[in-house]
């Protein structure tokens, strides 16, 4: 854990939030600023800032973050018609949390992101 981080704070319950799941490896809760009906967050509970961090002890924590985000979409309904997986990497992506986190975002029909 991070002490200055907002999504370890979340982890912990330090900080309260929508929680939709939470087992020893991962968070998830809903974004408070979403970009779709639904908008969830996916969080490994050990702090690892991105991407760029993982390591190869890191393959079945990043496996278990997709089968997680898979059964939420179920859960929230949103499998069958489609939802998004995203993954801010950086500064110039976006990544405002240095924190490696997966958005599930579904609900909506969507624009392409590359145009």
């Amino acid at each position: 854990m991070s002490t200055g981080c907002i999504f370890c704070k979340i982890i912990s319950g330090d900080i309260d939030s929508d929680q939709v799941y939470q087992d020893e490896r991962v968070t998830a809760f809903r974004d408070i600023n979403p970009k779709a009906p639904t908008h969830i967050l996916i969080v490994p509970n050990e702090h690892i800032a991105s991407l760029n961090e993982i390591s190869e002890q890191d393959k079945d924590l990043l496996g278990h973050l997709f089968l997680v985000e898979k059964r939420l979409a179920q859960q929230e309904g949103v499998a069958q018609s489609g939802y998004r997986t995203i993954i801010n990497t950086g500064p110039d992506s976006g990544q405002d949390v240095q924190h490696l986190h997966l958005h599930l975002l579904g609900g909506q029909r969507m624009r392409h992101p590359m145009g």
